[in-house]
């Protein structure tokens, strides 16, 4: 190996890491600002006048501004540059949290929100599109994990860190301070010129492509479509667990609350590191469907256990530290398998129609949950994560066998037409 190319392979690196250190701090920051408003739950109630059911309905509307312009972000990535479109989700969302602080009025705090969502929309199509088009095949799986780690841990920290600064700074000065995080991290993306996605080609160089290339840009394929509604079943899956296990576990069961608190913190911990053992295992193998069906059926073992067998704490939280780390673990291959999918030149697009699906179960789960509590059968929050599981595990395989019978019907076509 020649010194000028060991020389352009740490400049490789360097470009790489460069890309994922960005990318990933965007993504913090996207799920830093998620988090922000809900611990201050108790204090917004009482500066406004409202009730909960009013700040959930800010919420709500969050969530239905993002899933409306997911995929209008996705189009807009690959048009318009994934850079400039994160750098100014980055602002948007800034200045929407600052707002709050700034602005004294409940209705306001509705158009901050879904001002906010808005923002949201653009982080998955437009990080992925960059870590796409920047990171080497043999290492996409890790940075892929990398990515998600930091979005994970953005949520992680979130509570405390407002807590402390509404209790040191009081809350307008904490949410003008969370908003500026955003403008800070949109700096470093502003001065870097060589981070950016694939570009889809423009209408002239589409024009003069070859009638088969011209399929290349269709994005609305059936493995997308498939693809979406097992994004679906997988935040529905773990929907459940996220927000309503520890209720579930204290009156099913009457687990104590601080070992059902344990035992979620323990579920969310090792689903973040899992997310990291999952991207070595991403880059390991190609059969990505398979490590997601292996993870869920695993999972879904584990929950029923739990759901149906009173398990000591300890045990429960050895459990469900487990089940965090198998659902961690299958996030960089459940990402794979969205860019094996896209088409030429719509890697945002592609990852803008899933990630309504993650929204779409966002928005149905804590309903269709919160109902099963109120029916007074806590047990059947996990029955029905399992059920969820169950139906992602057999998606995720026939998605898989559908789609290499597929490139195997390609490939003896090509071959025939030779």
């Amino acid at each position: 190996m020649t010194t000028h190319s060991i020389a352009a392979g740490r400049r490789e690196r360097g470009g790489e890491f460069q890309a994922v250190s960005l990318v990933s701090s965007a993504h913090f920051v996207s799920h830093f600002h998620t988090l922000v408003l809900p611990p201050l739950f108790p204090f917004l109630k009482q500066h406004f006048g409202v009730g909960f059911i009013e700040l959930g309905l800010a919420l709500t509307i969050g969530s239905i501004a993002s899933v409306a312009t997911q995929l209008p972000m996705g189009y807009l990535a690959d048009r318009w540059g994934s850079r400039r479109l994160l750098i100014a989700a980055l602002c948007l969302g800034g200045f929407a949290i600052a707002s709050v602080g700034l602005i004294d009025s409940y209705m306001w705090l509705l158009v901050a929100v879904a001002l906010l969502g808005v923002a949201n929309a653009v982080y998955h199509p437009a990080d992925y599109a960059i870590l796409s088009a920047r990171i080497a095949p043999a290492r996409i799986g890790r940075a892929f994990s990398v990515h998600t780690f930091a979005g994970m841990f953005g949520g992680a920290v979130a509570p405390a860190t407002m807590l402390i600064l509404t209790t040191t700074l009081g809350m307008s000065a904490a949410l003008i301070a969370a908003g500026l995080i955003g403008v800070l991290v949109a700096v470093p993306l502003a001065c870097t010129r060589g981070v950016e996605g694939e570009l889809a080609p423009s209408r002239a160089a589409a024009a003069r492509a070859a009638e088969g290339d011209c399929q290349r840009g269709r994005v609305f394929t059936p493995a997308i479509l498939g693809l979406t509604v097992f994004f679906v079943l997988l935040s529905l899956s773990t929907s459940g667990i996220n927000n309503f296990s520890v209720v579930a576990l204290m009156r099913a069961y009457a687990v104590p609350f601080s070992a059902a608190n344990l035992a979620l913190t323990a579920f969310l911990t090792a689903s973040a590191f899992g997310v990291l053992g999952g991207g070595f295992v991403a880059d390991m193998t190609r059969r990505h469907a398979d490590v997601a069906a292996i993870g869920f059926a695993l999972n879904a073992v584990i929950m029923l256990l739990i759901g149906t067998v009173g398990l000591a704490p300890p045990v429960l939280i050895v459990a469900m530290a487990t089940a965090g780390f198998l659902s961690g673990m299958i996030m960089p291959s459940r990402d794979m398998l969205v860019r094996a999918a896209a088409p030429a030149g719509a890697v945002g697009r592609a990852f803008g129609i899933v990630s309504i699906g993650l929204s779409t179960g966002g928005m149905i789960g804590p309903m269709l949950f919160g109902w099963i509590m109120d029916l007074g059968a806590p047990r059947w929050v996990f029955g029905a994560s399992v059920m969820f599981m169950v139906l992602t595990v057999a998606l995720a395989l026939i998605g898989d066998r559908t789609s290499l019978g597929r490139r195997r019907r390609m490939v003896s076509s090509s071959e025939a037409v030779s």
